[in-house]
């Protein structure tokens, strides 16, 4: 496995739900911790969920490194304990489970350095290793490479603070299988402050876990006002099989509508997009969802009109020129 190196790339993960690439220690330790991925495959390069994660699907029985960065930007040397443990996603969130809970995928994997010593505005490396047993059954599984700080607050109290880089993993069977999703409809919504939301219901139809980002962009049904696009809250991982809501809050404050929203969302290389006409309740609360649906292609429609009426032409200049043909043919007969 051909393995390339990111110059620059923030990892993320903390507590559930994980999001964050770095943690503060205490108040007695101003600074922060953080940790983020080195290295990812080259042909998956293009991919941005793997510079942030550790992403891949292999065969059982494959053994698998990457080196990972641990920095300290408090004014003290830090203990640092480096370690695996379980994750799952639950209601759209991907969830590190507490302490050192285990999984099958988190046994497998290791650390070159379970314990480091990582001193004032300094970085360590680390490396993850991950050995695939030959019987491991086909399957997504999930879990967290943390780096875990522990220090005495006051009264004596423990606190202990992590933060870590995500890991999926896809055991290969003899049909590898392919990520994919549905955009299934489209949900209007007011705050109790009358600020516009809009709720997309997605539906993960492949065998791989999805993280979505993506936009929205709104335009009036009854005129030319445009509105957007607006981003897609992060955070949203949906497992195989699960259908999960992704929020958008425009922030204008719009009219209700109605409204043809075009939703475009992704996750790694994997894109959709969908369309569906919207409106906005007058007062706090849900309006009707309504079913999404692939958006128009008016620029497609538009060539397949030009296209036939070319041909149409074309015909009827070729039938015009067949007539002529026979009616010269006819008078030099005669």
């Amino acid at each position: 496995m051909t393995v390339v190196i990111l110059a620059a790339v923030t990892a993320l993960v903390s507590a559930p739900p994980i999001a964050a690439s770095a943690v503060g220690v205490s108040r007695s330790h101003p600074g922060r911790v953080g940790v983020r991925l080195l290295d990812i495959p080259a042909d998956t390069a293009n991919d941005p969920r793997t510079h942030a994660y550790i992403v891949d699907s292999l065969l059982p029985g494959t053994t698998f490194s990457r080196r990972i960065e641990l920095s300290n930007t408090t004014s003290s040397s830090l203990h640092v304990d480096a370690f695996a443990a379980a994750a799952t996603i639950e209601n759209g969130s991907f969830v590190g489970k507490p302490g050192h809970e285990a999984n099958e995928l988190s046994t497998w994997t290791t650390l070159s350095r379970s314990a480091l010593e990582v001193r004032s505005h300094s970085t360590s490396l680390d490396t993850v290793t991950i050995a695939i047993p030959t019987d491991a059954a086909p399957g997504e599984t999930y879990a967290v490479v943390w780096a875990e700080v522990s220090t005495v607050g006051s009264g004596g109290v423990k606190l202990t603070n992590r933060v870590g880089i995500r890991i999926y993993l896809d055991v290969r069977g003899n049909n590898p299988v392919a990520s994919s999703f549905t955009i299934d409809s489209m949900t209007a919504e007011r705050s109790q402050s009358g600020r516009p939301i809009v709720l997309a219901q997605v539906h993960n139809t492949g065998g791989r876990a999805i993280d979505l980002t993506g936009t929205l962009q709104l335009k009036s049904v009854s005129g030319s006002l445009t509105a957007g696009p607006y981003e897609a809250r992060l955070g949203t991982t949906v497992a195989p099989g699960q259908s999960e809501p992704i929020m958008i809050e425009p922030s204008d404050a719009l009219a209700n509508g109605p409204w043809t929203a075009l939703l475009e969302l992704q996750s790694g290389l994997l894109k959709e997009s969908a369309q569906a006409v919207i409106t906005f309740p007058a007062k706090p609360g849900a309006g009707v969802t309504v079913r999404a649906h692939p958006p128009t292609n008016y620029l497609g429609i538009l060539v397949i009109v030009l296209s036939l009426v070319a041909i149409l032409v074309a015909a009827g200049i070729a039938i015009l020129l067949i007539r002529q043909r026979r009616r010269r043919r006819s008078q030099t007969s005669s």
